[in-house]
């Protein structure tokens, strides 16, 4: 039973995404909720909402207004997921959905409790599996062999057992980086 209405909040994601000036937000919605269909497809309104709505008017806040570095990058994520969280809950609750589905998205965008909570692990999983199904390509053009291993290791580490496991079956990585995913425990 849905406690709100599904449809009328992914397509206020999309209309907000549609104004991405670089015309990609949108398409990343649309990405994500695909590999959720694909990995999980009794997923929950919630987690429906938390992967289409997971990068919703992500240039509004560009990483360029942060510091380099780590932790200049760390504050910038945080940020991101408290500012995806509350964009998202406002959308949540002009569909009618009530403030414990909004606070509980709000968990999931901000991923806490990953690798404690169900929902927030899916999200995770589906986030890494669209990285590398449509970005990884462009983003190891620009990475040298060590630091792509390293970012590679990272990605592998957020992920369950069972993701790593079908990241194996799925792609073909060179050795080094089918390690990362071989290695995790």
């Amino acid at each position: 039973m849905r406690n709100g209405n599904l449809d009328q909040a992914i397509a206020a994601i999309d209309t907000a995404n549609a104004a991405d000036p670089a015309g990609e937000a949108r398409l990343y919605g649309q990405r994500m909720s695909e590999e959720l269909d694909r990995q999980v497809p009794e997923a929950s309104d919630i987690l429906r909402i938390a992967a289409r709505g997971q990068h919703v008017e992500r240039w509004l806040l560009p990483r360029s207004a942060y510091p380099e570095g780590k932790q200049g990058y760390l504050e910038w994520r945080r940020e991101q997921g408290r500012r995806h969280a509350a964009r998202v809950a406002g959308i949540m609750a002009e569909a009618g959905y009530g403030a414990a589905d909004c606070d509980r998205v709000g968990v999931l965008l901000r991923k806490e409790g990953i690798k404690r909570d169900a929902e927030v692990q899916a999200l995770e999983d589906v986030i890494c599996f669209t990285f590398l199904r449509w970005y990884f390509a462009d983003f190891a053009a620009s990475r040298s062999g060590a630091e792509l291993v390293e970012i590679v290791a990272k990605t592998a580490r957020k992920m369950s057992a069972p993701a790593r496991a079908r990241v194996l079956a799925e792609f073909a990585l060179p050795d080094d980086l089918a390690a990362c995913f071989r290695d995790e425990a």
